[in-house]
């Protein structure tokens, strides 16, 4: 069985190429690979961690940790039907009624 198989496959590879490759890209043609060496590493000195402090940029001051919990509280109210935008747009104060 295995013997019919691989004629099989042998006789499709047969169907589906060509018998002699043509154009640029022919069996054999390909130049030499030449060995490229590696350049020098950029980077020669050795980091102090402890020379520079760490920062978190998430970390969030009580303010900010304040008006992201607004912004959240109006974007979920939002999804409820519930319209609890800014007070102030711009600089301008907005009317109860058109909020």
């Amino acid at each position: 069985m295995l013997d019919l198989t691989a004629r099989l496959l042998a006789w499709m590879l047969s169907v589906c190429t060509p018998s002699r490759p043509r154009g640029r890209h022919r069996l054999g043609t390909e130049p030499p690979l030449r060995f490229i060496p590696a350049p020098p590493p950029r980077f020669t000195e050795i980091l102090d961690g402890n020379a520079s402090r760490l920062v978190r940029p998430y970390v969030l001051d009580p303010a900010e940790r304040r008006h992201q919990r607004e912004r959240r509280r109006a974007a979920h109210l939002a999804t409820l039907g519930f319209d609890v935008g800014p007070k102030h747009i711009h600089g301008v104060r907005i009317p109860a009624a058109t909020r």
